[in-house]
């Protein structure tokens, strides 16, 4: 191993923040010389980030070698028929680019790989002796994202590392399952990141039982609920206290007129006025698209203290796309009284057959009591009792989940975080083999479906989120696992260069990359741009060798800064890089 000088490294750091992004990591990457963005959404890899991209991609093989995952490296470009037997070549929608080569064929650039790597298996394994056996990759991947966003946290263009277990029953599917789940938690804990398991959903990759791993992050986009026992569920996945009350004693429905009570607040002001205490029931007009495209009308009731959440709604719903229902969308619906939209008109108990489905959120429980619309402009039905007047045809998860909560577990209320997906897990069962044919000879000769499990790490977006997590208003600071280089050796006089080379060299026979800044600038600009790239050790050359034969060596995390003899300089240098080692492995940790 050599040193590697500054003066030929092909980089460029920057003053001043770019104008197109907008998150600290982001800016810093590209300011540090670490990508530069090609497209919104796509960026190239130079080379201090390849070695970062590297160094995360070590310890992932790391741990699936550890656990006998063997890798593979599958195309990314691939045949509609590839697709088309789980019908998640319509269920994509928008969201993936597809494109015809030159004879008319369909393809695309893919998302995921869990349908490729079924056929894989079920072209090269037959027996049950075959398994359990376990596929991994890391490849690029690609999303037609509407709104890229945050750098390399959500991407048109990512690198991901997805794993695909095939075993011959359930058992066996679950233990690989929390296998794959504890080899991420010892990839996170080695490069340093924190994270959360969450309950999640599993969305259009389907399965019993899935899980993510979020890192802690104010910028991510997934919202997550934490309760008191440390359990964690995404918004998605969680699901609402159950409870049911007795109805029996409750009054009989009772419309009243309400002049100007098309909105909540006004229909408060007036029940406040009237001195009528009751829960409001609002009735919300939705469309649902299904992959195919075809558009529907539906209704959705929830308190009126609760907001919507689409994004959970549309996880009951999945794979229908959720929105709400403008003027448009209700032409051909005049039984839905702006306004007024009540229980009558809708679900089971709409008179002939139902117009619109009627979906009730979970906090709307039997034997509740609302004031609701009367499905006539002026008029509210007070007394409506859920499960003695009014039925669903599907009860859902969809209205904001807020702070304080109660927990599923009982363990008590809910506090509200965010974070960033950096991995997820699934139980995917015999979605995928079932659908693709895939069976192989059991022990008795007959043919079994074969279960599957499906495990990703979003490789490049864990770049981010360690760059996120570890920086200051100078710059970046990488843990020493994912460092581009261990050591940075600034030689900030010309007096010192030869110095400067022979501590590169020895440190580097330690096995501890090093980069030389050689460079003709100034020692001010190096020391800036040494904090701008955040190697953990940074050794300045300088007015104390000259004076002293001293070395300064600076822990880029603390700042601490230690200053030895020339001579000690590399051993000491090495013990350090050790001790860094060792604090991250003992500092990172699931929340």
């Amino acid at each position: 191993m050599r040193p590697t000088y500054f003066s030929s490294l092909f980089t460029r750091t920057m003053r001043e923040d770019p104008t197109d992004e907008n998150v600290e990591s982001a800016k810093l990457l590209v300011r540090g010389g670490y990508v530069r963005k090609m497209a919104p959404g796509v960026f190239a890899w130079l080379p201090l980030g390849l070695k970062v991209l590297e160094n995360v991609e070590k310890a992932i093989r790391e741990e699936m070698a550890h656990i006998g995952a063997q890798e593979v490296h599958l195309p990314a470009l691939l045949p509609k028929s590839v697709y088309a037997p789980t019908g998640r070549w319509d269920e994509y929608g928008d969201n993936i680019f597809k494109l015809k080569d030159r004879h008319g064929a369909d393809y695309l650039l893919a998302p995921t790989h869990e349908e490729p790597f079924t056929l894989l298996a079920k072209d090269l394994l037959s027996s049950y002796k075959d398994l359990p056996i376990t596929l991994y990759q890391i490849q690029t991947k690609y999303r037609d994202e509407a709104r890229p966003r945050a750098g390399l946290i959500r991407g048109r263009e990512f690198i991901m590392k997805d794993a695909y277990s095939f075993t011959l029953d359930e058992e066996g599917m679950k233990a690989c399952y929390s296998e794959e789940r504890e080899a991420y938690e010892k990839v996170f804990r080695k490069l340093g990141i924190s994270y959360v398991i969450v309950h999640a959903f599993s969305g259009p990759m389907g399965g019993s039982e899935s899980e993510e791993f979020l890192c802690p992050l104010e910028i991510g986009e997934d919202t997550f609920v934490q309760a008191p026992s440390g359990k964690a569920w995404n918004v998605e996945a969680l699901k609402t206290v159950e409870k049911e009350e007795d109805f029996s004693s409750l009054p009989l429905p009772k419309e009243i007129s309400t002049p100007g009570g098309g909105s909540i607040a006004s229909l408060e002001a007036f029940l406040e006025k009237e001195g009528i205490s009751s829960q409001i029931l609002k009735n919300i007009a939705v469309v649902l698209k299904a992959p195919d495209g075809k558009k529907s009308v539906a209704v959705v009731g929830l308190p009126s203290d609760r907001q919507l959440d689409l994004k959970r709604l549309e996880a009951c719903l999945s794979p229908m796309e959720v929105s709400i229902a403008g003027e448009e969308d209700l032409k051909d619906h005049p039984e839905l009284v702006k306004g007024f939209i009540g229980v009558g008109k809708v679900g089971p108990q709409a008179s002939g057959p139902a117009k619109c489905p009627y979906f009730l959120d979970a906090h709307v429980f039997k034997g509740s009591s609302w004031c609701t619309g009367s499905d006539k402009k002026g008029f509210h039905t007070l007394n409506m009792v859920c499960g003695r007047d009014f039925e669903c045809d599907k009860v859902v998860e969809a209205a904001q989940v807020k702070e304080g909560d109660l927990s599923p577990d009982g363990s008590g209320k809910l506090s509200i975080r965010r974070g960033v997906e950096i991995g997820q897990v699934f139980q995917l069962g015999l979605k995928y083999s079932r659908s693709m044919g895939f069976k192989v000879a059991g022990p008795d000769g007959s043919q079994k479906d074969v279960w599957m499990g499906s495990y990703g790490i979003g490789v490049s977006r864990i770049i981010a989120c360690i760059a996120e997590s570890y920086r200051d208003e100078k710059g970046l600071i990488w843990p020493i696992t994912v460092a581009p280089f261990k050591v940075h050796i600034v030689c900030a006089r010309k007096e010192c260069k030869e110095e400067c080379e022979r501590l590169g060299v020895e440190t580097s026979h330690f096995g501890l990359e090093t980069l030389i800044d050689d460079r003709n600038e100034s020692a001010g600009v190096k020391f800036a741009d040494a904090d701008l790239l955040g190697c953990p050790i940074i050794a300045i050359a300088g007015k104390g060798y000259m004076e002293n034969g001293e070395i300064e060596i600076k822990i880029r995390k603390s700042g601490e800064v230690r200053k030895v003899q020339a001579r000690e300089a590399a051993k000491e240098i090495l013990a350090l890089s050790e001790e860094l080692r060792s604090n991250l492995l003992d500092s990172a940790h699931l929340e």
